[in-house]
């Protein structure tokens, strides 16, 4: 545990201008990034009396070694700058977003000669119309599915529709009458793109003009006795009622806003948003935040409309409404307005019915919220029970809040892999998680491919070391040598060229985080006492002594230690042993998934895959150039440049690598003796090797 007095820059070197300052502990990690309107009063605030701090303030200040900062013109550049350092370094200390998954929106891809209805989720493109966004794909799909009846736009891929087009017969949706069938030219391009600006018009409110315009054209259908077209125009009208009904009208028709609102408590906060479009419900979505630094209301709705618009994922609606304004609005309503392209109202509703809708919004936030409570793996208070019991039973200085685990996995000793899963404040941290393919040796020895790993894993972590100068924290007589100031770097990376700046985990260069930067305060190797004795003579070899070890068998559950002849044994109710269950079964998981994938790609390897510079384009269409192997073992330089993208040289590199190994072995069917051979006629292109060509059947290999 730092003392703050060790780094606390003096206050006159501190500027009084805008700005955004970052805290990083001994090891150079960056762990609280914030904004000031004033960078001197802001950071001094961090350096006072310890007992005046907020509990989790103190903590952060004394877990750090040193702050920096950078001097910006406005408080919108402030804002955008912390934003992307927050997403770039991903700070313990800051709030934290669980829900970073994308949601499904309606998408009319009007760019295109002939519109398609799908759904889509990312970034926007250029000429494609969206609604939503929604929180579940089947929502959007049920909606679909009743508007094709009135609106009969296609909805096929770009390949299903090139086939049908070719083969001049529709698919299902053409023959049911629920695609106006452009493929084979029932309708012309204009009119498929009116039903498709039909479409859009309706998802976007504009629904009382043509339902009216529907019952006129059903009423002069049954006085012209035409009674199957007035049915027909009934049945429209009435799936029209019903995709109306799943979006309630609770707005005027020309209201787009979003509404957003919270629920918290002293530990964490759910947000939720309503998108309004058009006056109707068009999507919701939620997520739930860790309060892991002093946070009122205020600074939540910042954090949330950062996460909201901040990726450029979301469209920025005339409106937005939330429970409680930004300290201060201003900067915020610069920068939505930025994004927007044009004024956005940002405002507490007061009356009426947006004031209402606010209310509804606020109850679906208490209620995930409290649905989130119920979860055992995410409570906040669960994790750290877990955390300081493992730290008890294995009689730790301090709790492990960074916890990484190793496993081993084969299938008899072929392909032989190992994972790496990191666990930080006893959650995964995915984008930490490493595997690795067993070099050093063939064959199945789980004991030694253990020290390997961990050996590989920690001489990296040396080498970063070693790179970077340890992340060495300046000397506490000079406590303004850590300080950083200078022009606004929006890359979010301190310059490397600064000897004042400490060399973080990050690499300057690419501005990327150090693959093995890190270390551990626990290390979990999945197995018993071997496993364990491998792991220990590795750290011991590289000369590491201030990392923790142990394992954790499977049979039994046993935690073992290095050097201990008996386990520890934790009960089977204990929140520690479940959080390291866990992370075992986790790395368990993540290495079967990696030793899965190679054995795959092993099997269906063919000749052409090692051929240097034959992608998988040209390897098909040279297989469907030729229809087998052998012919295009066969072929000459010159048939070969015949195929299309084969340039001469590629060409010869085939050639030579073709006829530089032995013919393709002959398979066997050993259920009817058939004799297969890589030569056959083949409809279509043929598979490369003897067992993609009888999956069902275990060929016998025949020596050539």
């Amino acid at each position: 545990m730092a003392d703050p007095s060790t780094y606390r820059p003096a206050p006159g070197a501190i500027p009084t201008s805008p700005g955004v300052y970052k805290f990083r502990d001994a090891h150079g990690r960056v762990i609280y990034v914030g904004k000031a309107k004033s960078l001197r009063p802001r950071l001094s605030s961090y350096f006072q009396d310890l007992a005046g701090l907020h509990p989790r303030t103190a903590t952060m200040v004394t877990t750090a070694a040193s702050v920096e900062w950078t001097v910006v013109a406005t408080e919108v550049e402030a804002l955008q700058l912390e934003y992307s350092w927050i997403k770039e370094f991903d700070p313990r200390f800051n709030v934290k977003y669980r829900d970073d998954k994308s949601y499904p929106e309606l998408a009319v891809t009007l760019n295109e000669e002939y519109p398609r209805v799908q759904v889509m989720r990312g970034a926007h493109k250029k000429g494609v119309r969206y609604f939503g966004p929604y929180g579940h794909a089947w929502a959007i799909r049920e909606t679909v599915d009743l508007l094709l009846r009135v609106f009969p736009v296609r909805t096929c891929s770009n390949g299903v529709f090139k086939r049908a087009r070719q083969i001049g017969r529709p698919c299902l949706l053409g023959y049911i009458g629920k695609c106006a069938a452009p493929c084979v030219g029932k309708v012309s391009a204009d009119e498929h793109r009116a039903l498709a600006e039909d479409f859009c018009d309706f998802m976007a409110g504009r629904t009382g003009n043509y339902l009216r315009r529907l019952e006129e054209q059903m009423q002069e259908a049954a006085v012209d006795m035409e009674y199957e077209k007035a049915a027909r125009l009934r049945d429209d009208i009435g799936a029209l009622k019903r995709a109306m009904e799943k979006n309630a009208i609770v707005l005027a028709d020309a209201t787009d806003a979003d509404l957003l609102a919270l629920a918290e408590d002293e530990l964490e906060a759910s947000v939720q948003i309503f998108h309004v479009r058009g006056g109707r419900v068009r999507g919701q979505r939620g997520w739930v935040t860790d309060k892991v630094e002093d946070v009122d209301t205020a600074a939540l709705v910042e954090h949330a409309l950062q996460q909201l618009y901040g990726g450029g994922d979301g469209t920025v609606p005339r409106e937005v409404l939330v429970p409680a304004l930004p300290e201060p609005a201003g900067p915020v309503r610069e920068w939505l307005a930025g994004l927007r392209g044009s004024q956005v109202d940002l405002r507490i509703p007061q009356r009426g019915d947006k004031k209402d809708l606010m209310a509804t919004v606020q109850r679906n936030a208490q209620q995930a919220l409290a649905l989130h409570k119920t979860k055992r793996a995410s409570d906040l208070t669960t994790r750290s029970r877990a955390l300081q019991e493992i730290a008890d039973a294995l009689e730790l200085d301090s709790v492990p809040l960074r916890i990484e685990c190793f496993d081993i996995s084969h299938l008899q000793g072929e392909d032989v892999v190992a994972s790496m899963v990191v666990f930080e404040d006893g959650l995964a941290r995915k984008s930490e998680y490493r595997r690795f393919q067993i070099k050093g040796f063939e064959g199945q020895d789980d004991v030694r491919s253990m020290h390997e790993v961990i050996g590989r894993r920690f001489r990296r972590y040396l080498q970063e070391r070693e790179q970077t100068g340890e992340w060495a924290v300046p000397e506490a007589d000079d406590p303004g040598a850590s300080d950083h100031t200078g022009t606004p770097d929006h890359t979010g990376t301190p310059d490397a060229a600064d000897p004042q700046v400490p060399a973080g985990p990050v690499d300057p260069e690419t501005g990327r985080p150090r693959r093995f930067a890190y270390p551990p305060q626990l290390l979990v190797v999945d197995g018993g006492q071997p496993q364990v004795a491998a792991a220990k003579r590795a750290l011991d070899e590289l000369g590491i002594d201030d990392v923790a070890l142990c394992g954790l068998a499977k049979r039994l559950e046993e935690v073992w230690l290095p050097g201990e002849d008996d386990p520890v044994v934790l009960p089977r109710s204990s929140e520690g042993l479940y959080l390291l269950q866990r992370v075992r079964d986790e790395a368990h998981r993540f290495a079967i998934t990696y030793q899965r994938s190679k054995r795959s790609k092993r099997l269906t390897a063919g000749e052409l895959d090692s051929v240097p510079g034959l992608g998988e384009t040209r390897r098909q269409a040279l297989l469907k150039h030729f229809g087998s192997l052998k012919r295009l073992r066969a072929a000459t330089v010159d048939e070969l440049c015949a195929v299309p993208g084969i340039g001469r040289r590629t060409a010869e590199t085939v050639a030579a690598a073709l006829s530089s190994r032995p013919s393709a072995t002959l398979a066997v069917n050993t259920a009817t003796g058939e004799i297969i051979d890589d030569g056959a006629d083949a409809a279509g292109p043929v598979p490369d090797t003897a067992a993609d060509a009888a999956p069902q059947t275990a060929p016998f290999q025949e020596t050539p």
